[in-house]
């Protein structure tokens, strides 16, 4: 049935039910920031100029200076020479290249720098490197002409350098500005997203904590041991709840569903029946996720699934790993009455999407299914 069931998934991304049914909701990532996690007095740019679009956008910049020069050498655009054009570019870019590379081989360096430190030592970089290549294309320029090096003098060697660095610094000033700038945005992004998860977070629904109590004041004349077990469980979660939304091993927050779980045989009885079907468990321990995010589905399903038939219910749980990918299938009964499945369904689903989002981003699918009595959640991402 599991392996039914994810064929389906793999063969219909997006529009179709893995139970043959009308989708309830289909949500597509479109985010790109996907590290909340990092320390705002490190220096974003310096972990992330390995990127292509990072060097694009610098790419574009630096092009864009060499037309200025140009035009500022030729004073017009009919005077404009596309020789000393191409110069300029081939100039600025090599320059840039060979920053982004240093910058690239001494990015641990600069992360444990300051935003302004990292700024300043890569200014610094950039006129070294505009310093080593105007006297080494000098010297080549010179034994390109006399086939020897005879006659080369420190004059000759550094010939216009003090121009080329005067275009150092404008180069410097231009991409350093950016590189602020977006140092600035990404730090933004940091906080508003710190800002969303406190937000999430105090969003637990409350029905849990006053069933549970209920549950434990019953059972304290009853059966003590498993009162006090029930507690013991109630308050490992509890202590989770209030822990900051960081990644944890997949194996603990599994083993957090199970006790939460273990709570909930206590309240339901027979009602409530789990299949777990587990894939790939070596590799559990070396995987993460969001802490928090898979209770809150579970959670979701007895509320919205159990808890409204009266009859023996079964809620299945298919995690498994393949090719870096994780897959979470949870399927629970649901009633036919639409208008309570769109309302009691969205809130918890909607918590953990959001929390998925920003920390896998675009790699993150997201899909709800409702179909032949039966509601899907599907969560597939790819573990870093």
């Amino acid at each position: 049935m599991w392996s039914c069931r994810l064929n389906q998934i793999k063969s219909s991304r997006t529009k179709k039910s893995i139970t043959n049914s009308k989708p309830v909701a289909e949500v597509q990532v479109d985010q790109s920031f996907t590290s909340p996690t990092g320390s705002v007095q490190s220096s974003y740019f310096f972990s992330q100029i390995g990127k292509l679009h990072y060097l694009l956008e610098m790419f574009i910049g630096g092009n864009v200076l060499a037309m200025v020069l140009a035009l500022a050498k030729a004073q017009s655009w009919q005077a404009l020479n596309l020789a000393d054009l191409l110069q300029y570019m081939l100039y600025i870019n090599w320059i840039l290249l060979c920053f982004a590379a240093l910058a690239e081989l001494f990015h641990q360096h600069f992360q444990r720098m300051g935003i302004k430190l990292a700024l300043i030592c890569g200014f610094l970089l950039l006129q070294a490197i505009v310093l080593v290549t105007t006297t080494s294309l000098n010297v080549l320029t010179y034994f390109g002409s006399n086939l020897n090096f005879q006659g080369l003098s420190l004059a000759v060697a550094l010939d216009q350098v003090g121009l080329h660095l005067s275009f150092g610094i404008l180069l410097g000033m231009f991409c350093f500005r950016y590189l602020y700038l977006r140092e600035q945005w990404a730090q933004q992004q940091h906080s508003e997203l710190h800002a969303r998860i406190q937000a999430m977070q105090a969003r637990i629904h409350p029905h849990f904590l006053f069933n549970s109590l209920n549950s434990v004041i019953s059972l304290i004349s009853i059966d003590p041991d498993k009162a006090e077990q029930m507690l013991l469980n109630l308050s490992r979660l509890f202590r989770a709840s209030f822990q900051e939304l960081k990644l944890v091993k997949l194996q603990e927050e599994i083993e957090l569903c199970q006790r939460y779980l273990e709570i909930e045989q206590i309240r339901l009885g027979e009602r409530l029946q789990v299949e777990w079907k587990l894939e790939n468990k070596d590799l559990y321990s070396q995987v993460q996720i969001p802490l928090l995010t898979l209770q809150p589905l579970v959670e979701n399903s007895i509320f919205h699934g159990v808890e409204k038939i009266l009859t023996k219910s079964t809620i299945s749980i298919l995690i498994e790993i393949l090719q870096n990918q994780i897959n979470i299938i949870i399927t629970n009964p649901y009633t036919q009455d639409n208008k309570t499945l769109k309302k009691g369904h969205g809130i918890a689903i909607e918590n953990v999407r959001q929390r998925l989002e920003a920390y896998y981003g675009p790699t993150m699918t997201f899909q709800t299914f409702a179909g032949g009595g039966v509601f899907t959640t599907v969560v597939q991402y790819r573990y870093k």
